[in-house]
Order: structure tokens, then sequence, then C-alpha cells
């Protein structure tokens, strides 16, 4: 072989080497490249699923906050409408006691249950019974004939002109006010009572 032949010989196997190693480098780069990229996209997606998640989130807490701001303005509005109730029906019940007072049948009604109430936790003696005007006497009789009968003690009657409405038994220290103050007495008590009959919760 002659040198010439043997050079290019050389030369091609230097070449070849040249080219196999400058292959294998690219290889090398286009892998990494490759995983370069491929971890930039995973890096791309999780940072736009991390960015859903927070705005999913923001958006929840939002919602969230106006359902609650919505059912406090609800509850505020359902409370000042019970007390615009309340207002309205304190102003209407001595009115409607009054008449129901000034009615025969209804304050027969009213006499026994205080009369009954007194009978539970009054002393049977020395009764006195402070009451409206214009209860009729002859009611007044028959009350005190069967208060007589039922606890065998005399009662005393005595008119108040400032009562408005019912009456009040007294025996010693003890009372039991069923009067027009008396009842509506327990603001409270009447109007949890006022708010149930109207189907509102108090």
């Amino acid at each position: 072989m002659t040198l010439e032949r043997r050079t290019q010989a050389l030369l091609d196997l230097v070449e070849e080497d040249r080219r196999a190693q400058c292959d294998a480098i690219l290889g090398e780069a286009a892998k990494q490249a490759a995983a370069a990229l491929a971890q930039a996209r995973a890096e791309a997606r999780e940072r736009v699923r991390e960015a859903f998640t927070e705005e999913r989130a923001r958006q929840q807490a939002r919602v969230a906050a106006a359902r609650a701001e919505l059912q406090t303005r609800r509850r505020l509005h359902d409370q000042q409408q019970a007390a615009g109730w309340l207002a309205a029906a304190w102003q209407q019940l001595p009115l409607a006691l009054r008449a129901r007072w000034a009615n025969a049948d209804t304050r027969r009604h009213w006499v026994g249950a205080a009369t009954a109430e007194a009978r539970r936790v009054l002393a049977p003696e020395g009764w006195r019974i402070v009451h409206a005007p214009d209860w009729p006497a002859p009611e007044q009789q028959a009350l005190a004939a069967r208060i007589q009968a039922e606890i065998g003690s005399r009662v005393d009657f005595t008119e108040h002109a400032g009562l408005g409405a019912g009456l009040r038994i007294v025996a010693g220290r003890n009372v039991v006010d069923a009067t027009l103050g008396g009842l509506l007495a327990d603001r409270q008590a009447i109007g949890a009572l006022l708010l149930g009959e109207l189907g509102v919760a108090s």
C-alpha cells in the first residue's frame, strides 16, 4: 500500500471517528434538549394546573362569601320585618285586650282564667279583687258567690280607673295580675308568642 493510500486510510479513520463522536455528542444533546423540553412542558402544565386550582379556590371563596353575605342580609331583612310586625302588634294588642274586656263572653273567660290561677297559687282567704271600670255588678256578685262556694272565703271588690282592662287578685302579699299592664308585662315572652303565631322564628 502506497503512502498516499495509507495516509488516506488514516484520514478516513480519523474522519469516521470524528463523525461518530459528533453523532454521539449531537445525539446526547438532542436527548438533553428533548428532556429539557419535556420538563419545561411538564412544569408549564403544572403551573397552569396550579393557576387554575388557585383561581377555582378564589372563585369558590368569593361564592361562599357572597352566599354568607346574602344569608346575613336575609336574616337582617327577616329581623327587621319581624320587628315591624311586633311594633304593629304592640300597638294593636292593648286595644284588642280592652275590646275583649268590654265583651261579656270574652271577659268571662278572662275572669275565669285569672281566678283559676289565683285558686292555684293564692291562699284561700281574704281575697281582694282590684278591677277595671265598667265591670257589671251582677258579674262581680256571681263571681263572689262562686269563690265563696269553692274556697269558702269572702271577696272584696275595688274599682281602679287606671287599669284600663282586667283584674288583679290580691291575697296578703301575693298577687295574680291579670290586668292589661300585667298581661303585657313580659314583652319578650309575648313577642315570641306573637312571632310564633305569625310563623316567624324568634
